[in-house]
């Protein structure tokens, strides 16, 4: 009778241990949806420690789109958010900057939303013959999609060089080129002989990946001189390819400290 009370006993046990096995097994598992935002949250807080940081200022916050949805529509499962259709490429050319798409854009602050464009402006000193002839202007890709900025100015600005001419060109760009990028000026470079080309970023564009640091390793080995833009010359694209629109400009707070932390990790990817 004891032995059947017992073995009664362990068969209830094991009915337990079946039951909360089943139980966890029918518990649903955090959604993805929630593992994101985590992840998000977890992203952010990193991203206020990294540097350079950037202050706050309503103005140079980028606007959200106009079919986001608020934090009680977000809610609702049913829901749908209409994708808005980008329209097709373009890349846009011009004299002068908006004075807020400078401010914002050329800012060299490291983790920041909404700075998903490149801004290009260019001085080509073309010479020949005792002759200087000078070119500035500036262009913006209009959205993510290919051809970038940087290609863009050889095909549309630059698209063929004359061997009997030497070309100096100048870019000061928001953010330095991507891989595919990097590997099309190396190629440009190889190519024409006369040319010679000087880029100064006001930030590094996804520096710790390797693809990217070899990508700028690439360029150094074709001949293109990379650097970081100081304080001085922001204020030069200011005075020489923007649009002031009765502003006046002084260089960030953080200005001189981001350049030095750019500087120094631009430096070690070159060595």
């Amino acid at each position: 009778m004891a032995d059947k009370q017992g073995n009664v006993k362990r068969k209830e046990t094991t009915k337990k241990k079946e039951g909360s096995k089943a139980q966890e097994k029918a518990k649903p598992k955090e959604s993805s949806k929630a593992l994101e935002q985590a992840k998000a949250k977890e992203s952010s807080k990193a991203q206020e420690k990294a540097k350079p940081k950037e202050s706050s200022k309503p103005e140079e916050n980028a606007k959200p789109e106009e079919n986001s949805k608020g934090p009680e529509d977000s809610e609702n499962p049913e829901d749908k958010v209409e994708l808005m259709e980008l329209p097709p490429f373009q890349v846009i050319t011009g004299d002068r900057i908006s004075s807020f798409f400078f401010k914002f854009q050329f800012r060299n602050v490291e983790y920041s939303s909404g700075r998903n464009k490149t801004f290009l402006c260019y001085s080509v000193d073309i010479q020949g013959g005792g002759d200087v002839e000078t070119l500035r202007g500036y262009l913006e890709d209009e959205h993510i999609t290919a051809p970038h900025a940087e290609e863009a100015f050889f095909t549309l600005l630059l698209p063929e060089c004359n061997p009997e001419l030497s070309y100096h060109v100048t870019w000061y760009v928001s953010s330095s080129p991507c891989t595919a990028c990097a590997a099309k000026i190396a190629e440009v470079l190889r190519s024409r002989k006369g040319l010679r080309l000087t880029i100064l970023v006001a930030r590094l564009f996804m520096w710790e990946e390797p693809e990217i640091q070899e990508g700028l390793r690439q360029l150094r080995a074709a001949g293109c001189k990379l650097k970081i833009m100081k304080p001085a010359d922001f204020v030069y694209i200011w005075d020489t390819y923007v649009e002031p629109e009765g502003q006046t400009f002084t260089p960030w707070v953080d200005a001189q400290e981001n350049y030095e932390y750019y500087e120094e990790k631009l430096s070690e990817i070159l060595q």
